[in-house]
């Protein structure tokens, strides 16, 4: 394919390390890595990121910018045939005119142990200095050995900076770019919101970007207009706009009508919220903060696995992240509203808080309950008179815990779901009969006695 037929995104594929945009944190001045391309002295390396991060980009940057011969492989196609027979004019290129071989492999994660085996030798003995990209967790797709002798490079989802610069470079660009496209070559204009609407949507792969640019630069020159508006990259992306405001008031109203939704056990309007967060770009760990809250404040007792559904997606969304994790917060979403309800919890919080508050003070420990952690302590009367739970029918004595002063009586359960059978069990210890102890201040010392 010659390069005026080449994709966009071919074409405006960076050529030197000037050039290329982003991922500052491993080619920033002074990083290993710019280095070692600089001075022509790369190392095998495993590049690991998203699509459209720059992988490829960085290979072909290499390519220019060695003596090396490069040699190029996809893991898709080859097989050990292929690895083998690069490795063999590898070793004659070597022994002939001391030549290096650069040995770049695409999709590295696709190679089998067989086809990893194969290479390793000549990566151990530097017959090809290996450069592999992967879009995959390399310590699950590689095997130890080739890790071991590689350098691990990891680039990140490009930021709306980098990928506005990307996509403007694109539209300026008269020769690579699109320049050139429209009514008498004049090039495209592309309009703020459509920009805006195209980096936010392109999630951080330039790539994907450019690919939704070119589309959208051609629908708009075959009418014979030249400015690109947002509902042609809305057309383009085939992802319209969602109307959200991340840091303004959208942000808040649509989070609260998502709380509501689920306290109010509707599974569909929770879904429309937790659907509409997401195709705007919302922050995945807020969305997890409000189930794991709201499976406190609005499920609470009447359903005690509602919390750790709600912390279980969380935990998914760190494990495996966008866009998988959407179907974990979907679960979560799902089960809590569908959960009975029950906010005795967070009314009993706030019942006990307003007497705290109203009190004169916040009351003193009653003595039976102070740590006694020296026997000269329980000469004074601290800590006599606790009476050892343990030791008495049902694992439960009367006796006074809260502070003098304080009236207590805040928590008031619900009768939804398991909470009533949770609360009787607590509402039917007052009938117990105490069993007697022979000295008041019978329960073990504070150094022996079990956490309470």
């Amino acid at each position: 394919m010659d390069a005026a037929s080449a994709p966009l995104a071919a074409r405006m594929r960076p050529r030197t390390l000037e050039e290329f945009v982003g991922q500052r944190h491993v080619l920033g001045q002074g990083s290993a890595l710019r280095a070692l391309i600089e001075a022509d002295e790369l190392r095998s390396v495993i590049l690991w990121g998203p699509a459209g991060t720059g992988k490829t980009s960085l290979a072909h940057i290499i390519a220019g910018a060695t003596k090396s011969t490069f040699e190029e492989l996809s893991a898709v196609s080859a097989g050990v045939k292929d690895v083998r027979a690069v490795l063999a004019a590898a070793r004659q290129r070597l022994g002939a005119y001391g030549r290096r071989t650069i040995l770049f492999i695409d999709e590295i994660h696709r190679f089998n142990k067989g086809q990893q085996d194969a290479l390793l030798p000549g990566v151990e003995d530097r017959t090809v200095v290996l450069v592999g990209a992967t879009t995959e967790n390399p310590f699950f797709s590689l095997n130890a050995p080739l890790m071991s002798r590689s350098l691990l490079f990891r680039l990140e989802p490009l930021g709306a900076d980098d990928l506005r610069a990307i996509v403007c470079g694109a539209l300026d660009d008269p020769d690579r770019g699109l320049g050139q496209v429209g009514p008498g070559g004049s090039g495209v204009a592309l309009d703020e919101d459509a920009l805006t609407h195209l980096v936010e949507r392109a999630d951080g792969d330039a790539r994907h970007a450019l690919n939704a640019l070119e589309a959208a630069a051609l629908v708009v020159s075959s009418r014979g207009a030249s400015r690109i508006t947002l509902a042609d990259i809305e057309d383009a992306l085939q992802r319209p706009r969602v109307i959200y405001d991340r840091a303004g008031d959208q942000h808040y109203d649509v989070a609260s009508a998502f709380i509501k939704s689920i306290r109010g056990s509707d599974p569909d309007a929770a879904l429309h919220y937790l659907a509409r967060m997401l195709e705007a770009g919302e922050d995945p760990r807020f969305i997890a903060r409000r189930l794991v809250i709201s499976a406190s404040e609005d499920v609470g007792l009447a359903d005690p696995q509602a919390l750790p559904v709600a912390v279980a997606a969380f935990q998914a969304l760190e494990f495996v992240g966008l866009p998988e994790a959407r179907l974990n917060l979907a679960e979560a979403t799902v089960y809590l509203a569908l959960a009975p309800k029950s906010n005795s919890a967070y009314a009993a919080l706030g019942a006990a808080t307003r007497e705290l508050q109203q009190a004169a003070g916040p009351g003193r420990v009653p003595s039976h309950l102070q740590s006694a952690s020296h026997p000269g302590e329980r000469k004074l009367g601290i800590g006599v008179g606790y009476q050892y739970p343990h030791d008495q029918p049902g694992h439960w004595v009367a006796q006074r815990y809260l502070p003098d002063g304080l009236e207590g009586g805040y928590y008031r359960p619900s009768d939804q779901g398991r909470e009533p059978e949770i609360a009787e069990r607590w509402q039917r210890r007052d009938r117990l009969p105490a069993k007697p102890t022979t000295e008041p201040d019978a329960a073990p010392a504070d150094t022996e006695e079990p956490p309470p």
